[in-house]
């Protein structure tokens, strides 16, 4: 009977220091895709055609929130920078920039260590209005110092499928 009783108390000990953890410890560490990063491009698949890809990214990530300015070369050859912040919580978050709009949601996987970004865009070029929708998913590498985004857009022009490889900079 003795033991019995001192098998509860422990029992409900450890269930109670269970029950205290705050609810950060139990979950996941998610990745942390921080830090100035360039487009290694030999170790990219860019697909067929023009690519707007980014050559060089900038993100800050903190708890709930990402911010990535990326950095790319127009038809000109002129380098264009925009920014995007997204909330890390599936929550829509929108983006409105000189001649287009775009609807994203940032989600992670159940372990913590690939970003997805749905993101559908409205654009405006010459009168006309055009539609695209992307899907990008981010990957570290073991090291954390090589990121890989996989994107999948598709539009009125087609459908799009590239492998990004970028190396953080120290």
């Amino acid at each position: 009977m003795k033991q019995r009783k001192g098998f509860q108390l422990i029992a409900m000990a450890m269930l109670g220091s269970f029950l205290l953890l705050p609810a950060h410890a139990l979950a996941a560490k998610k990745a942390d895709f921080s830090g100035e990063w360039a487009i290694n491009r030999s170790k990219s698949d860019l697909g067929e055609g023009r690519s707007f890809y980014a050559v060089k990214m900038v993100v800050k990530q903190e708890k709930n929130a990402i911010t990535i300015e990326r950095t790319r070369t127009g038809r000109d050859g002129q380098e264009r920078t925009d920014s995007e912040v997204l909330t890390l919580d599936g929550k829509e978050n929108i983006n409105k920039r000189e001649n287009r709009s775009s609807i994203s949601t940032a989600t992670w996987s159940d372990d913590g260590k690939t970003l997805t970004i749905k993101t559908d865009t409205e654009f405006s070029r010459q009168g006309e209005t055009y539609k695209m929708k992307r899907t990008e998913t981010w990957t570290l590498g073991e090291d954390g110092k090589t990121l890989e985004i996989r994107s999948e857009s598709s539009s009125s022009r087609g459908e799009r499928s590239v492998s990004l490889v970028y190396d953080k900079k120290p």
